[in-house]
C-alpha cells in the first residue's frame, strides 16, 4: 500500500510539474505578449475586462499548476525525510503499540528511490538495537517494523526456554579473545522478568489481543473454549546503546522447528551473511521476526522509527476510544 502511494505521489508530483513550468515558462508569457498586441492595437483604449480575460489562464491549466508546489513538498519530505506509519500489531510492545503513529526518518540510512528504494546516496547503516521500518523479504513489498538485533556477521543463538538470545559478534582480527570465527557473546543485561500490566487474549483462529489490567477488568472478558489469557512478564534487554522493554508470555513456548533453519546451522542459531540484518519483535512471543522469515537484506531498508507523533487508544480493526497523549515523543 505504501509504495502504491509513493507512485501515486511521484506521478501526480511529476505530472503538475509539467504543467506547472509549462505555465510559468510558456503560455502565461505567450498570454502577457498577446495582452500587450492588443493593448498596442486599440491604444490602450481596450476595456481591461477583456485583457484580463485574455491574460488568464484556462480553469484546469491553473488548478494542475497551483497543485505542484504543495505536491512537491510533500514528495521530498515524505521520500527522503519523514514519512508516517502506523502501528498494526501488538509484536513491538510495550515500546510500540496498536494505534501508534510513528514518524520514521527516511535518510538514516541511505537517500532512496521513493519507488524502487534504491540507495541514491548512502547515509548510514543499521546499528543493533534501532527499530527500522523495511520491506518484508518475501517480496511482498509489506512494509514490517523491527529492532535490529543483529548486524552482518553476527551469531544469533535464541534459547526458547529461557525466551533470552545470545549474540556472538562478529570476530575483529585485532580481537584476542576470538574462538574461531565468533568472539564472546555479548552482554544482554538482562533484568529478572518482573509482572506486567499487560494480558494477551488469545482466541481461536484469531490473533492474540492485548489489554492492560484495568481493560481487560473493565471488558469483563472470561476464558472460555475458544478464548484464554495468558499473564505476561517484563524484562529489560540491552542492545547496543538502546536499553529497552521486552514482553514475554511465560505459559507459550515458541517451537524452534517453525523456525527459519539456515543450511549449516543448527536450529535456532543463525550466522548474518553480509549486507544483511537479523531483526526481532519486543514482544518476543508474539513476532513474526527473522526467527521465522530469515534475514533482511541492507537495500529493504526504509528508515529509522524516531517518534510518536500521535497514539490512539485502540485495538487492531477497531475505532479508537481515545488519544493517548502520553506516548507522543522519542521513541527507545
Amino acid at each position: 500500500m505504501a509504495n502504491i502511494f509513493a507512485i501515486i505521489l511521484t506521478t501526480a508530483t511529476f505530472i503538475t510539474a509539467i504543467f506547472w513550468f509549462l505555465e510559468k515558462f510558456k503560455w502565461k508569457p505567450a498570454r502577457q505578449r498577446k495582452v500587450e498586441e492588443i493593448r498596442k492595437q486599440t491604444n490602450g483604449e481596450i476595456d481591461g475586462k477583456v485583457l484580463a480575460e485574455v491574460g488568464k489562464p484556462k480553469g484546469w491549466v491553473e488548478n494542475l499548476s497551483s497543485f505542484f508546489p504543495v505536491l512537491f513538498v510533500v514528495f521530498v519530505i515524505r521520500s527522503f525525510i519523514y514519512e508516517p506509519f502506523q502501528i498494526p500489531s501488538g509484536s513491538m510492545m510495550q515500546t510500540l503499540l496498536v494505534g501508534d503513529f510513528i514518524a520514521v526518518q527516511k535518510f538514516s540510512y541511505g537517500l532512496r528511490d521513493p519507488i524502487t528504494n534504491t540507495v541514491l546516496i548512502s547515509t548510514g547503516h543499521p546499528k543493533r538495537g534501532e527499530i527500522a521500518v523495511f520491506k518484508h523479504p518475501d517480496g511482498s513489498n509489506r512494509d514490517i517494523i523491527k529492532r535490529v538485533v543483529g548486524l552482518p556477521g553476527d551469531k544469533i543463538v535464541y534459547l526458547s526456554k529461557e525466551k533470552k538470545i545470545l549474540i556472538y559478534p562478529a570476530c575483529q582480527t585485532s580481537d584476542n579473545n576470538c574462538v574461531g570465527q565468533q568472539s564472546e557473546p555479548l552482554d544482554l543485561h538482562y533484568t529478572q522478568p518482573q509482572s506486567s500490566n499487560w494480558k494477551e487474549v488469545d482466541e481461536w483462529k484469531q490473533n492474540p489481543d492485548f489489554y492492560t489490567i484495568k481493560q481487560y477488568k473493565d471488558k469483563g472478558i472470561v476464558d472460555s473454549q475458544t478464548r484464554i489469557t495468558f499473564d505476561m512478564t517484563i524484562q529489560q534487554e540491552t542492545l547496543g546503546q538502546f536499553t529497552h522493554d521486552i514482553l514475554t508470555t511465560p505459559r507459550k513456548m515458541e517451537d524452534p522447528t517453525y523456525f527459519y533453519h539456515q543450511k549449516g546451522q543448527p536450529l535456532a542459531t543463525w550466522v548474518v551473511p553480509q549486507g544483511n540484518y537479523f531483526m526481532m519483535g519486543d514482544n518476543r512471543d508474539n513476532s513474526g521476526d527473522s526467527r521465522y522469515f530469515g534475514f533482511v537484506p541492507e537495500e529493504n531498508f526504509v528508515g529509522r522509527a524516531t517518534a510518536i507523533w500521535i497514539s490512539f487508544e485502540k485495538q487492531p480493526d477497531e475505532w479508537p476510544t481515545g488519544i493517548r497523549f502520553s506516548r507522543i515523543g522519542g521513541i527507545h
